[in-house]
């Protein structure tokens, strides 16, 4: 949203500087000219932001950043990520954070925040960095010219024991103004955090609503939080209300300024994972890759409309769309948060949640929560509801062995282009091409670079065909704990439609 913006008020201002006057269509020549297709330009400048990895004293986070090679951009730019400042007791008093300060020192922090983090080198080729310990800052990068359109940055981190134990991952977010998190959760065992980031120098005014079974939460903790310039604040959901739930919808909203948003759920007994923001409220969603040994899925789904709804629910297999027995419709009540078991949905089959509903239509946002493994040796992982690839999305930091690519076409036959990006330490980039079949989810073998040395990207590109939604499951085992990520795969925003212009140089003669 931020990036299209800022693109076609670039462009406007090059052609005014150009002809004194830019005009789509004069009044003398309306309804004459033949309609000229919006060019597709690639982006000039991208921002992503990169919440604290971990309090953990044994946490081990790896980042990885790449941009896919991308036609008509220039040959110059830069891109780079420097650490964020860590608000603690310096400027307003926003109470709900205070569950989490770190007693971080500022003079370390402003030191760290001077040096840049990460400075990728060049497009189509990752460039890797990695921290360890609980004092990790948020992270802030910009990206301008060659590097900018479809800047992709993964942030991965391994806690081998404690609350939230196991692998949590997440793709850096662009910042924005509105975000939804179905998921979250305030019972016990549970220690959920939305972290804000200000990419900006001015400060943020930022407010949080809870929604849980019975409707919005009363607080006021929650409104008016404050997040400085550059400077990043966790916000600890219990503090917001003052009953405990186990499913709540976070809605973030920025009262002034923007900000990148993220929720970090730890929990006590089956580890944790980032929750990244659903995508918009929509009358029909698509959740692509829940992992083919999931033992447990948990859906939670939420309207903001006064209006009831019923949500039909479908599994686009590897064979068509079924429904689950027992678990056909999910009636959701307006204003509240509704949260449902399906149990272990896809028996040992790839499969993506479809949801949709009859005529009387409402704007939903939901979410899975995903468990792997049994008993004491559980792990958990979240997948929000996510926009389709469009032209072109992207996945960082996979590697030889761990990796699982799921595409999902759920209306119609799509065919699709998967690159791997040359390594990060060495290796030829490959490609192939995909059909996936309408109603299907697939989880393919993606093709690996030759001779590959480190870590790579995948970028996928749909070619033809119905709308494909996709995800990434990195997968790390640790003494008997089957730690699991999922990233969806929404398109990357690399290109912006830039409307055709002439100029008018009559207006410099009257």
């Amino acid at each position: 949203m931020n990036r299209t913006t800022l693109s076609l008020i670039a462009g406007a201002a090059a052609l005014a500087a150009v002809t004194g006057f830019a005009a789509l269509e004069g009044p003398a020549e309306a309804g004459t000219a033949p309609a000229r297709a919006a060019a597709q330009l690639p982006v000039e400048r991208t921002t992503l932001v990169c919440p604290a990895p971990s309090d953990s004293d044994i946490a081990d986070t790896s980042y990885t950043s790449f941009t896919p090679v991308t036609n008509g951009t220039g040959a110059d730019g830069k891109a780079e990520l420097s650490s964020a400042t860590q608000q603690s007791d310096g400027g307003a008093d926003n109470s709900a954070s205070k569950g989490k300060s770190k007693g971080k020192d500022k003079d370390k922090d402003k030191k760290k925040a001077d040096k840049p983090a990460l400075q990728p080198k060049e497009p189509g080729k990752p460039v890797t960095g990695d921290t360890s310990g609980g004092d990790a800052p948020a992270l802030i990068g910009t990206a301008e010219g060659k590097f900018a359109p479809g800047w992709t940055m993964q942030q991965t981190t391994e806690v081998a024991a404690g609350a939230g134990r196991g692998l949590l991952g997440m793709d850096c977010t662009a910042p924005d103004t509105e975000f939804w998190f179905p998921g979250a959760s305030t019972a016990a065992g549970r220690s959920d955090y939305v972290h804000l980031t200000n990419p900006d120098d001015s400060a943020a005014v930022v407010d949080i609503q809870l929604y849980g079974k019975d409707g919005a939460v009363k607080s006021e903790v929650g409104e008016g939080i404050t997040v400085g310039p550059r400077s990043s604040e966790p916000v600890l959901l219990s503090t917001l209300g003052d009953t405990r739930q186990e499913d709540v919808t976070v809605h973030v909203t920025v009262r002034s300024g923007r900000v990148g948003a993220a929720v970090q759920a730890l929990d006590e007994k089956i580890g944790g994972d980032w929750l990244a923001a659903a995508a918009d409220p929509a009358s029909s969603l698509v959740l692509p890759g829940i992992p083919k040994d999931a033992t447990s899925v948990r859906l939670i789904a939420f309207t903001a409309a006064d209006a009831d709804t019923d949500l039909k629910v479908q599994l686009a297999s590897p064979t068509g769309l079924i429904t689950p027995a027992g678990h056909e419709t999910v009636h959701l009540k307006g204003g509240m948060t509704t949260g449902v078991d399906l149990g272990d949905l896809t028996r040992g089959e790839a499969g993506s949640l479809v949801l949709s509903q009859g005529q009387a239509a409402v704007p939903v946002v939901a979410a899975v929560r995903v468990t792997r493994g049994k008993g004491g040796k559980q792990e958990t992982a979240f997948i929000p509801a996510s926009g389709p690839i469009g032209t072109r999305a992207t996945s960082a930091d996979n590697s030889a062995k761990g990796s699982t690519l799921s595409l999902t076409a759920p209306t119609a036959t799509a065919q699709v282009r998967v690159t791997a990006s040359a390594g990060s330490e060495g290796g030829t980039a490959q490609s192939k091409t995909y059909t996936i079949k309408a109603g299907t989810t697939q989880d393919i073998d993606p093709p690996r670079p030759s001779g590959l040395k480190g870590s790579y990207a995948l970028t996928v590109e749909r070619l033809s065909g119905g709308p494909v939604y996709g995800a990434r499951t990195l997968m790390a085992t640790e003494e008997g704990v089957p730690g699991f990520t999922v990233q969806t795969l929404p398109d990357d925003r690399g290109t912006v439609s830039v409307p055709q212009a002439d100029e008018d140089v009559s207006v410099l003669q009257k």
